[in-house]
């Protein structure tokens, strides 16, 4: 059984899975996802993966290698390019393989480089990172403002699937108007053209990361620091239910106390 599927109520008189689902903020397409399993070794590297990641992001897989092992870790540098893509973490200097994108999939320049973001709803950005939790671990995806800061949407997920994506960038335009630019790097979550005709329809620009280059998408990486360092690093969160009831709070802390700009 899948940890989503611990959380949802299957008696006769509860609410429908759907239901459920969008109460807890969780995708049925992912219900029943039962993910590859991974010994507490393999858990305890890739959680020192993230944290070396999130303090050092200028860090390639060579780098990551010799850090482990001079920390005592026994692992190989094939398996720590693996943990880099299961953890979805990418060095921010140019390389030739960056992020996991479909290469039939389109995609679109960066329209940030010297831009003026003076309003909310100007640029929308959005990524994806990696939780850990005691037993395994599993994905974060958030939609900030950029002018403003504020986590308009956000979603947890144990695959790195579309569909959690889109369910959070469907949260955020329900709540707010459309962005003029939205900006993400070119993952093949963010580049399908399920996700991305969305914001075509809408009018909205694409904009995205050039290739290796996650500090083009700077803001959403310090929330990233941020969330992890204030909350996830200093708490042991046993299973999905918990983490999703900790960032829950966790982002009405950090909106509350760091919005700066109104939302229009």
């Amino acid at each position: 059984m899948s940890q989503r599927e611990d959380l949802i109520d299957k008696g006769i008189l509860a609410p429908s899975i759907r239901r459920q689902c969008d109460l807890l903020e969780i995708d049925r397409s992912n219900l029943y996802y039962i993910p590859v399993g991974y010994s507490k070794d393999d858990l305890k590297i890739m959680h020192r993966m993230d944290e070396i990641h999130t303090e050092y992001p200028w860090l390639g897989y060579r780098r990551h290698h010799a850090t482990l092992l001079r920390e005592g870790f026994s692992i190989g540098e094939e398996r720590t390019r693996i943990y880099m893509r299961v953890l979805d973490i990418q060095a921010i200097y140019p390389r030739k393989k960056t992020t996991i994108r479909n290469k039939d999939h389109k995609t679109y320049p960066y329209l940030l480089r010297n831009l003026d973001i003076s309003k909310p709803n100007q640029v929308w950005a959005t990524d994806i990172t990696y939780i850990r939790l005691v037993k395994g671990f599993c994905y974060l995806v958030a939609i900030i403002d950029w002018h403003s800061r504020a986590i308009l949407s956000w979603r947890l997920s144990n695959s790195l699937d579309k569909d959690f994506c889109i369910e959070a960038l469907k949260e955020a335009l329900a709540k707010y108007p459309a962005p003029d630019i939205f900006n993400t790097d070119q993952g093949c979550q963010f580049t399908s053209l399920e996700f991305l005709k969305i914001l075509l329809n809408l009018g909205t620009k694409i904009s995205m990361d050039s290739k290796g280059r996650a500090l083009d998408n700077i803001i959403i990486e310090r929330f990233w620091w941020s969330i992890k360092h204030e909350n996830i690093y200093l708490n042991d969160y046993r299973d999905l239910k918990e983490v999703q009831e900790a960032i829950k709070k966790y982002m009405h802390y950090y909106n509350q106390i760091r919005l700066h700009q109104s939302l229009t």
